[in-house]
């Protein structure tokens, strides 16, 4: 096979794609390369419709190889890469969200895109390259797909766009944003920020999508596009077939507002048409023309004469429910409750030594903000296995981490490590948004000091072929099958902190993005107000359950002085005083203790050993030892001091036990502190001075 090279400056950086150069026995391949961060995209397809589902089977995986950075696992004893990190799982959604929607909906071939990391500069963002990759391997793969499709990331720099930031530099950024899109459209769009407007977060998507240009043109100049291999399907026979056996009956689905009666009109519905046309068409094809008949109808319900399916409004939200302090023993708890779509978030506060560690190819660090999304079966009325966590839960657990992560406050200010769970109980659309409202709630119920609510608002879209289109807030579950389009943005008062969007079709205008965020704020303000009712402040008090933490900064050459040697000083700190330490370089002791006596216990302790003594002070010491030529003397917890026997009376003392024996507690007075820290001590001077 013919290896072509295609070379095209992205922003202030060079993009290098190849096609052919590696894998040549998968359907397409193309290796990528911006700086010295290289991925491989390859492109596997099944020859043959997959008749046992109803959805396109595409399977996106990407693999981070330790070695891609130089590194080795910190495991003892497994060296070889595992399952994928949070970071990979939430990279394949990021490929796969925007090639999806640009194959035929009818298309049931089996599909994978692996992409795997070969080589991380630490500066390029793998997952970025991936998605150009993917969209150039899929274009030389010969297969259904109307791309080509590319990605960028945007920063924000003192109200400058910066495109594709390096990763030492996101930190200082007031955003990041990643865009994807065709040629003339908006496919998919992340965003994290710290409270930036709609009109800012617009203005940097039109700045992506303008850069994303030259790397479309690249991949189009680079692969020569194959004949399409996919047939349509002849759906208009099986739609004509559906109609004769529903006829104008399945309008009423959208006539009842409730849900249940919907669903159970919908499932008649399905298992009618199944029992009628079985034996005419497959069970796979009958169910995918019944969902696009669904689809249809409701298209035309809501375009045509602006009727939803439960009789709101367009922009009308379901009615919102709050609950606080659901959970008499956890640290804070809020239940959020929009239309059926209901969440019940919980906060644990624990000290700082349980945050979380986190390795993978792109970074070793570690988090005390997490947020984690629970979806179970029965939230939707489903059985289903309870099996790991899915990469859906994953997903939504980061947009909603996004959301929160910039109103936690600094360590300095609250040092608790900070975990929030999300139970959904029931999902009925923007679960995700849901949880980012609980969580907020669930944050002040705490009192975490967050200084402001943040809210989460979902807007839908359906269109026709004629471009005529209409924006829904706050979707429901059947708006969001048979919708368009679906646009998650979160936020305080003062602007965006996160969204999200995602679409079926094969892209979206500015136009559209634009409104859809200015009809989100909307709906968040109404959000917040009703937040703000429920609880408009953080507790004054943290829950009685809550760990007591204290941080101490001291010296860090002092930190010895706490260890002790072989750690004996620490250990017994912990044990006496029955506390938890966590101990940085810098010098930031973390004290933590459920118990306020023990807490006040091991502080002092530790700024004993900490502090700087004095000479001329005074303490009340134990004798600890006894020896010829004086006795040692404990002056506070691991610090001893040495009494030496002319300093134990104003008379000639012969026997050191003439005057204090083991056990003692003693006044004792500073005399001199030698070079290597030695204290001695006088008790015939603190008797004198006292």
């Amino acid at each position: 096979m013919t290896v072509k090279k295609e070379v095209v400056s992205f922003g202030d950086e060079v993009l290098t794609l190849e096609v052919n150069r590696l894998a040549p026995q998968a359907d397409g391949s193309v290796l990528a390369r911006l700086g010295e961060t290289v991925v491989l995209a390859t492109v596997v397809q099944a020859p043959e419709p997959n008749e046992g589902v109803d959805f396109f089977p595409m399977l996106v995986d990407y693999e981070e190889r330790l070695y891609a950075a130089g590194k080795i696992a910190g495991s003892r004893w497994v060296k070889r890469e595992g399952r994928p990190s949070d970071a990979a799982i939430l990279a394949s959604r990021l490929v796969d969200r925007p090639l999806r929607p640009l194959f035929p909906k009818n298309y049931r071939n089996d599909l994978q895109i692996i992409v795997t990391v070969l080589s991380y500069d630490r500066q390029h963002e793998p997952s970025i390259l991936a998605v150009i990759a993917a969209s150039a391997a899929l274009l030389g793969a010969g297969l259904p797909f109307s791309g080509p499709v590319s990605a960028c990331k945007v920063g924000l720099f003192n109200d400058t766009f910066v495109l594709n930031p390096k990763e030492e530099k996101l930190p200082e950024s007031k955003m990041e944003l990643v865009v994807a899109g065709t040629k003339d459209k908006i496919l998919m769009l992340e965003a994290k920020a710290k409270e930036v407007s709609e009109e800012t977060l617009v203005k940097a998507i039109a700045f992506a999508h303008q850069h994303l240009q030259s790397t479309l043109k690249a991949q189009e100049r680079l692969i020569s596009r194959r004949e399409l291999q996919h047939k349509e399907s002849d759906d208009e026979a099986i739609l004509q077939d559906l109609r004769k056996v529903l006829g104008d009956r399945l309008q009423r689905v959208f006539l009842e507002i409730d849900r249940e009666r919907q669903k159970a009109l919908i499932s008649n519905f399905e298992k009618e048409v199944l029992e009628n046309l079985e034996g005419n068409y497959k069970q796979a094809e009958i169910k995918t023309a019944f969902s696009y008949l669904l689809e249809k109808e409701l298209r035309e319900a809501v375009l045509k004469k602006g009727v939803r399916p439960d009789g709101r409004h367009l922009e009308e939200i379901r009615p919102m429910e709050i609950q606080l302090s659901l959970l008499p023993r956890t640290h804070g708890s809020a239940l959020f409750s929009r239309g059926e779509t209901q969440v019940l978030s919980i906060v644990t506060l624990g000290a700082p030594g349980e945050e979380q560690f986190i390795e993978t190819m792109e970074e070793e660090t570690k988090k005390r903000f997490m947020h984690h999304y629970n979806f179970p079966p029965f939230s939707t009325g489903e059985i289903r296995p309870l099996r790991s966590v899915s990469r859906r839960e994953i997903g939504h657990s980061y947009l909603v981490e996004r959301a929160l992560e910039s109103l936690i406050p600094a360590q300095e200010l609250f040092p608790y490590t900070i975990r929030v769970v999300s139970e959904v109980l029931a999902s009925n659309g923007s679960s995700s948004m849901a949880s980012v409202c609980a969580s907020s709630l669930a944050l002040m119920d705490a009192g975490v000091p967050i200084s402001k609510h943040v809210a989460g608002i979902s807007i839908g879209l359906l269109t026709d072929k004629n471009g005529k289109y209409k924006l829904l807030t706050d979707i429901q579950g059947i708006e969001d099958f048979a919708g368009d389009m679906d646009c998650k943005v979160a936020g305080t008062t003062e602007g965006i902190t996160a969204a999200q969007l995602d679409t079926k079709i094969d892209g979206l205008t500015l136009e559209i993005i634009e409104k859809a965020l200015l009809q989100a704020k909307r709906a968040r303000a109404v959000i917040l107000e009703k937040m703000n009712q429920a609880l408009s402040k953080p507790r004054s008090h943290l829950s009685p359950y809550a760990p007591l933490v204290q941080i101490i900064k001291v010296k860090p050459e002092r930190i010895r002085d706490i260890i002790g040697p072989g750690g004996k000083t620490i250990n017994r700190i912990i044990t006496e005083t029955n506390v938890a330490i966590n101990i940085e370089p810098d010098g930031t002791v973390a004290v933590s203790s459920e118990e306020k006596k023990g807490l006040e216990k091991a502080v002092n302790w530790i700024r004993n050993l900490t502090r700087e003594v004095k000479i001329g002070e005074v303490f009340q010491g134990r004798v600890m030892r006894v020896v010829d030529f004086g006795c040692f003397v404990e002056i506070w917890p691991g610090q001893e001091g040495l009494v030496h026997i002319s300093e134990l009376a104003p008379y000639r003392v012969r026997r050191v036990s003439e005057v204090v024996k083991v056990g003692d507690v003693i006044p004792v007075k500073v005399i001199s502190i030698d070079e290597q820290g030695r204290i001695n001590l006088s008790l015939k001077q603190a008797r004198h001075q006292n």
